[in-house]
């Protein structure tokens, strides 16, 4: 065993990795569907390794939360920037009021308590469930003219608030927006999120054929036109509108003519005979359904032989960018095209009719190959399978970031700055919102992203662990039960306050509330109870806005609760 302590005390970096596996691996166990989460498991690993007396360099801690910091950044750009449009300052106002509260009860909770800085800032981290703010408040701390015995004090005590904390700031918040939110909301918010879809076009009426509806997939079959319909030929464009009247939207595709001629890519003018064969496009059960409506199925393969496919596309047209679904059903580029899922940032939004595009969304799209390739220029930058990462495009923000984190000023003895972190958090948006503008360039694929999120946090949150293990229990003791009942406060009082706001102030829709408060919070775990609770997405619609303003507020507050508590 002395041996083994010895390898990681000569060998920190060991330690580390050691950590790590065993926090990621705790983390994935989940009793009755509840968890540590992978960060305070890693965060609690690190404390016990950091009995060993192990000392790991401040740089390894610094530089992998920069890496998170510029990642978060990266995700929530387009949606931070685009936000700032007109109609989504409702929002924005919702979201900011909500952050100032998670501020403001932090603070007036640990002036209760008779915190000091460092218990205050793992506070305001772990119930407001922003891990963030710890390396934030670090470099906030670091900057303070105090003793370093005192800077030390602080830091160490900041991990054992923050653990205290964040279980419930996770658990606790989305069983309270889950749960108490629809019954304070005035109950039956299921209900009213069904009205809500239904009122934006999302109902099961057939009879608009600018109605959208999720797509489990796509087909291509062969179909005789043989019906009463084609006694009279009829174009590609008048089949389309019969057969959309009567279900779901289908497109022609191709055309095999009585004579045997096959037409590739029929022009909406194009004349449909009696007799001809032409391929469908659309859902099975639907196709399937509407073959009284034309005629029997064929088994021409030789029609069928093209090719087809699925992809992922940015928006980042202006002439895409704030148009409705119901729009885009109807208009020439996108014929043929299925529209399957849109996501915006973290969220995955409700395909109803009034569903506006906003710059740097991602559309899946189906179809065959030329309808996809045309619909997927229009709409932007097709989003091509890729693994490399632009390191260029991430190293140079994250180091213009830090540059103009450095920048200070003086508020007396105070000095002033955004950080080090601060300014790469602000340059990492700034970023990602100009690679949704311009998506030829600054490409980081979804599992880059993910890996500079997971393992930038991971490590930075490991190292504060053992940095902070040996004073951990002592920090626990004294402090742990008057953390614990701030924390709920500090997790709940702002949720509360949210949910009285968008009732009776922005009024907003029951469903818009809850996902607000969620994305206000940045808590994806509620986020998830509430759709799963309310059996609908619309609580996504403002989501995405709100956690963009969240997470950029909620990490500078690391900096200003530092100075509120000087």
């Amino acid at each position: 065993m002395d041996w083994i302590v010895k390898i990681l005390q000569n060998s920190p970096e060991l330690a580390l990795f050691l950590t790590l596996a065993i926090g990621f691996a705790i983390g994935q166990i989940k009793i009755k569907g509840f968890g540590l989460g992978t960060v305070t498991s890693v965060l609690l690993v690190g404390v016990a390794i950091g009995q060993l007396d192990i000392t790991i360099s401040p740089t390894v801690k610094s530089t992998f939360f920069l890496l998170f910091l510029f990642a978060v950044g990266y995700s929530v750009g387009p949606q931070f920037i685009h936000s700032l449009k007109k109609e989504g300052v409702p929002q924005i106002l919702f979201a900011c009021i909500v952050c100032v509260a998670c501020l403001l009860t932090a603070w007036g909770a640990a002036k209760i308590a008779g915190f000091d800085i460092g218990n205050t800032a793992g506070l305001l981290s772990g119930a407001c469930t922003i891990s963030a703010v710890l390396g934030v408040a670090t470099d906030t701390i670091n900057q303070l003219p105090i003793e370093e015995t005192a800077k030390t004090t602080m830091l160490n005590e900041m991990p054992v608030a923050y653990a205290v904390t964040y279980i419930f700031g996770t658990a606790g918040t989305a069983w309270f927006l889950a749960s108490i939110g629809p019954k304070i909301l005035g109950g039956n918010v299921e209900a009213l999120a069904k009205q809500y879809e239904e009122e934006h076009g999302g109902t099961d009426d057939n009879s608009d054929p600018s109605l959208e509806y999720a797509y489990d997939g796509t087909t291509f079959r062969v179909f005789k036109a043989s019906c009463s319909f084609f006694e009279t030929p009829k174009t590609i464009k008048e089949t389309e509108d019969y057969l959309v009247k009567n279900g779901w939207p289908i497109y022609v595709e191709r055309i095999r003519t009585a004579k045997g001629d096959i037409i590739s890519d029929p022009t909406p003018d194009q004349k449909i005979n009696q007799g001809d064969g032409i391929v469908l496009n659309g859902p099975l059960d639907t196709i399937l359904n509407n073959e009284k409506l034309i005629g029997p199925e064929l088994a021409d393969t030789e029609l069928l032989d093209f090719r087809s496919k699925a992809l992922r596309v940015i928006v980042s047209n202006k002439h895409a960018a704030g148009r409705t679904l119901k729009e885009l059903k109807t208009m020439r580029q996108r014929h043929g095209v299925i529209i399957r899922k849109i996501h915006r940032g973290r969220a995955e939004l409700p395909l109803i009719p009034k569903l506006k595009l906003m710059r740097g969304d991602v559309v899946e799209i189906e179809g065959r190959m030329t309808d996809v390739d045309r619909f997927a220029t229009w709409l932007g930058y097709a989003e091509r399978p890729t693994k490399v990462t632009d390191l260029l495009y991430v190293c140079l923000g994250i180091f213009i970031g830090g540059i103009i984190g450095s920048l200070t000023v003086h508020a007396g003895n105070i000095p002033i700055s955004l950080s080090i972190s601060g300014g790469v958090l602000i340059s990492g948006i700034f970023f990602g919102w100009l690679r949704s503008t311009r998506p030829t360039f600054g490409a980081v694929p979804e599992a880059s992203l993910w890996l500079m999120n997971n393992l930038g946090l991971s490590t930075f949150i490991a190292v504060v662990g053992i940095t902070a293990g040996p004073n951990f229990i002592a920090g626990l003791k004294a402090d742990g039960i008057s953390l614990f009942i701030a924390g709920v406060a500090v997790s709940i009082i702002p949720m509360f306050i949210g949910l009285m706001l968008g009732k009776y102030v922005f009024k907003f829709h029951p469903a818009i509330t809850l996902g607000a408060c969620a994305g206000s919070r940045t808590t994806t775990a509620a986020l998830g109870a509430i759709e799963e609770t309310i059996h609908s997405k619309v609580p996504a619609l403002s989501y995405t806005t709100t956690y963009a303003i969240g997470n950029t507020l909620l990490i500078i507050w690391g900096v200003v609760i530092v100075f509120m508590m000087s």
